[in-house]
């Protein structure tokens, strides 16, 4: 999808939204094994529609989307919970330091070692958004470590 305008530059928002129904189809599927058949056929209509579309689309390229919910924050928070972190703590920290301590503060005792690294990587989706905002990556090491941006 992404680097290749169409032709046509009045498919594109119909592209894009058979596009988003497709990577949906396709998360459905996975996590639907019993509704598997009747998914499957929803994908090759989306698929078709795209083609009728536009013939030269690369259907291999959308990419199946995967949607599992936190059990402990809801949508939103993860950020905040960091940043909260961020402003008590005296050094700047790793993805997964931030992740225990949001989990610690949050009174999460029985998080499994997956789940930490789930939240770490919300939280590291986040701080990248937020990149010389409200945070700031210190150094080029890897794995990269935060800290609040300085106002």
């Amino acid at each position: 999808m992404r680097g290749r305008p169409t032709k046509d530059p009045h498919t594109r928002p119909a592209i894009n939204t058979l596009e988003r129904l497709h990577m949906e189809l396709g998360g459905q599927i996975l996590a639907n094994r019993q509704q598997h058949d009747s998914l499957a056929e929803q994908m090759r209509h989306v698929e078709a529609v795209i083609k009728m579309l536009d013939p030269s689309y690369n259907l291999g390229r959308i990419a199946v989307k995967r949607r599992k919910p936190n059990p402990w924050f809801k949508r939103g928070t993860l950020y905040r919970r960091a940043l909260d972190v961020l402003r008590t703590a005296t050094e700047p920290m790793t993805t997964t330091e931030l992740a225990k301590a949001v989990l610690a503060a949050h009174g999460v005792q029985d998080a499994t070692s997956d789940d930490v690294q789930g939240i770490a990587l919300g939280i590291q989706h986040s701080l990248k958004n937020h990149d010389g905002k409200a945070v700031e990556r210190v150094g080029e090491a890897s794995p990269a470590r935060w800290r609040l941006a300085a106002n």
